[in-house]
């Protein structure tokens, strides 16, 4: 693999790493590669947060896609998985979402879809990588005159996107009271529009983007807001989005946390009760919680496991049939309603279960007992990516460590795609214990690499 996507996209600080120059290249090198089947002109959909940044980088990319030929349909302000249902509806060739779903306003970055709604390929990834390094290669596609692209205008992309996701809820769901954080990114376009739609009485929070407060202390990375506003205004449960709406987080009635475990958790005996989970098979990460295996081994589901990122609970997915994955972060897909992780999509399944169960959110939750986690993020040295693992100090302490948490715990130690960092993962029963573990391999690790 090269080093232009990171673990799912292009991504960096707005305009100063992920420049204008190289979304244009990007969009040429990404029209070209999605466009090789087209049978005619090549149609890319592309969709953007709220960012400031996106304004000027979706600019750059649509002049970038027009300029090989191909025309750009602008979806305007959408979730990403908006981008992913248009692109498979109408048949595009593919799909861009100029967003970082988890990161500040300074933080931008390009996630690239296929035909199928799905995010690309590693291989397609490769492909589009080696076109932005080769200008010259690039040159060979430019049009001229009449053979430039179009671009195009989808003024129902919004309401298109929020009908689709109102078809999947068989009931209404009035009654239902809900605070819903949209962390003022691309939920603020049709959050509101879906929930109240539905029939739910919604209590809106940081709905009120101004290009530079999306993620800003709210949304489904900080959830303090959320828990607030449930308690205050009486509401039944919240639930908050990250910037593009792609994951989805809760908290109970009670304000407390509801993370994506524990709701991949509730939807699975959900489906398993209703006979419509494939296998009574779950697709999740090597980093689920403890908790989410005995809650799995206690309902009799099976899990089907693989490495982080969604790309690879959707390969999973879509390789064994199975129709439910995602992880604790709130990326949560249903394979027979989506093609990627969808918030919004999340938000109105579990609301779905929650009128018809008649249980409050906070029994629910209890389906699972969440263990404690601590997760150490551990700058090295670049010389050391991927030469740590063969280190035997490294080796021995996490060993010693797991010898000593025995089936009662787990250590996770893994280098992160996009930058020099290794993140250990421990989690037990007793919290001083992993804490302490965590602490010892971290140190152990910052002493080995962080020099040549």
């Amino acid at each position: 693999m090269g080093t232009l996507f990171g673990n799912d996209s292009i991504k960096g600080a707005a305009i100063t790493e992920l420049t204008c120059e190289l979304a244009m290249q990007a969009g040429r090198a990404a029209a070209i590669v999605l466009g090789q089947k087209s049978r005619g002109t090549a149609k890319i959909y592309v969709g953007k947060d709220t960012r400031l940044s996106s304004d000027v980088l979706e600019a750059a990319l649509t002049a970038g896609i027009c300029s090989v030929g191909a025309d750009a349909v602008l979806l305007g302000t959408v979730p990403s998985p908006a981008v992913s249902y248009l692109v498979k509806k109408h048949g595009a060739d593919g799909g861009i979402m100029i967003t970082a779903p988890l990161g500040g306003a300074e933080q931008n970055g390009i996630k690239i879809f296929s035909a199928k709604g799905t995010r690309i390929s590693d291989d397609t990834e490769e492909e589009i990588e080696k076109l932005v390094n080769d200008p010259e290669a690039i040159k060979e596609h430019i049009k001229s005159g009449a053979e430039v692209g179009h671009i195009l205008h989808d003024k129902n992309a919004q309401w298109d996107y929020v009908r689709y996701i109102m078809k999947t809820v068989e009931h209404s769901l009035s009654g239902v009271r809900v605070a819903i954080d949209c962390g003022n990114g691309s939920a603020c376009e049709t959050a509101e529009k879906l929930f109240t739609g539905l029939g739910a009485t919604v209590v809106l929070i940081n709905n009120t983007p101004d290009g530079t407060n999306i993620n800003d202390n709210c949304g489904s990375g900080y959830l303090t807001s959320l828990s607030n506003a449930v308690v205050k205004n009486k509401c039944h449960i919240g639930v908050a989005f990250d910037g593009d709406a792609g994951r989805c987080l809760a908290v109970d009635e009670n304000g407390a946390v509801i993370d994506g475990d524990k709701l991949i958790a509730i939807f699975a005996k959900d489906m398993r009760d209703k006979g419509t989970l494939v296998r009574n098979t779950v697709v999740v990460t090597t980093m689920a919680n403890l908790g989410f295996t005995n809650f799995a081994k206690t309902n009799n589901i099976n899990i089907s496991s693989t490495k982080f990122g969604d790309k690879y609970i959707i390969d999973q997915m879509l390789t064994h049939g199975f129709n439910l994955g995602g992880d604790q972060t709130g990326n949560i897909i249903f394979g027979d309603l989506s093609s990627t992780g969808d918030g919004q999509l999340s938000a109105a399944q579990l609301l779905s279960v929650y009128k018809r169960c008649e249980h409050k959110a906070s029994e629910l939750a209890r389906l699972m007992e969440r263990y404690p986690q601590v997760i150490i993020n551990t700058k090295i040295s670049p010389a050391w990516k991927e030469k740590w693992k063969n280190d035997s100090d490294i080796e021995t302490i996490i060993s010693d460590n797991q010898k000593l948490l025995g089936s009662t715990g787990r250590i996770i130690v893994r280098e992160s795609s996009s930058e020099p960092i290794i993140r250990v993962m421990v989690e037990g029963k007793h919290f001083d214990i992993i804490n302490d573990i965590a602490v010892k391999i971290s140190d152990k690790i910052k002493e080995r690499c962080s020099a040549v």
